[in-house]
């Protein structure tokens, strides 16, 4: 069973970089059977895809974040993080980590989900 536990950053100020990991247990990121992505729910709307790493290394993103986001991934430590740059209160979600499939990128494992509030 592939289980996913995101950092918790808490409270981040506008213009700041937002810096999320996920640690992940029970599975490899680098064996193909599963996308590692991260998707946001800002309050009030629905998930949003925000980006992700494959088993290569090879990364995917959000036209609309793409200028502000970069994933990176820590084999040694199982881990992949998201860096988002020139955050602004909009950027205020809850972000979750998720294994997803890697073709069409429908998540099959969640982490729990941390709060991210952006302060202006």
């Amino acid at each position: 069973q592939v289980q996913l536990q995101e950092s918790a950053p808490g409270l981040v100020k506008s213009s700041q970089t937002l810096s999320l990991t996920c640690t992940v247990s029970g599975g490899s990121i680098t064996t193909n059977n599963y996308y590692w992505s991260w998707i946001r729910q800002p309050p009030g709307k629905g998930l949003e895809w925000i980006g992700g790493v494959d088993y290569g290394g090879n990364t995917d993103y959000s036209p609309s974040l793409k200028s502000r986001i970069s994933i990176s991934r820590d084999t040694s430590m199982n881990q992949f993080t998201l860096q988002l740059n020139s955050v602004t209160p909009e950027d205020t979600a809850v972000y979750y980590c998720a294994g997803a499939d890697p073709w069409y990128y429908i998540p099959y494992y969640w982490g729990q989900g941390t709060q991210v509030t952006v302060s202006a």
